[in-house]
């Protein structure tokens, strides 16, 4: 049964995890770079991503012996690379001669689909009914595709300036956000063992 108040709660918890606006000077810096960022193809990776996990995430892993803290790991150490090329202003990445480019990783993941997002997608089944929590998805992911689309005019009409001290500040956020997601998922890898 559709309930607006689970569809907003829904929303509204995926858009801050997610933070596609946040996301844009990391945007913007791959394609500076020389990425190809296909907004179609990396939403829609996302939201493949996104519903594989909540219906089959722990068989998937399962499958290949990998648990949720060593996936969120992984995603950590990507976060990373990110980070320090945003604030060094150096390549560690190349971007590969692929046609799909940038948009599966790292934009569909770890940008939108991360390991924290991932986590806390499936954490709502606890709490909200799966349509309400689909609709909530979908939401953040047309917004998503909305930023990516139209990333020209949203970097025109801030700036370079602004677009240059937004990257150096949130390749220090991002820097926070992998350092949280690694030590808070290493103790458990460990402890898994």
């Amino acid at each position: 049964m559709i309930n607006l108040t689970e569809i907003f709660s829904t929303f509204l918890v995926m858009f801050a995890i997610i933070d596609i606006t946040g996301s844009i000077p990391i945007f913007v810096s791959m394609r500076d770079k020389g990425a190809k960022i296909k907004p179609f193809q990396a939403t829609f990776a996302a939201l493949v991503l996104f519903i594989g996990f909540y219906f089959l995430g722990d068989a998937l892993l399962h499958l290949f012996s990998i648990d949720m803290p060593s996936f969120a790991v992984a995603g950590s150490v990507v976060l990373f690379i990110l980070a320090f090329e945003m604030i060094l202003g150096r390549d560690i990445i190349k971007n590969e001669p692929t046609s799909s480019g940038a948009s599966i990783v790292p934009i569909a993941f770890p940008l939108i689909a991360g390991p924290g997002a991932i986590t806390a997608f499936i954490s709502l089944h606890a709490e909200y009914e799966t349509m309400n929590i689909m609709i909530g998805l979908a939401l953040n992911i047309v917004i998503d595709f909305v930023v990516l689309r139209y990333l020209d005019k949203i970097t025109h009409w801030l700036g370079a300036d602004i677009i240059y001290v937004l990257r150096k500040f949130f390749g220090v956020i991002l820097l926070a956000m992998a350092v949280k997601l690694f030590a808070g998922n290493l103790p458990m890898v460990f402890a898994l063992k």
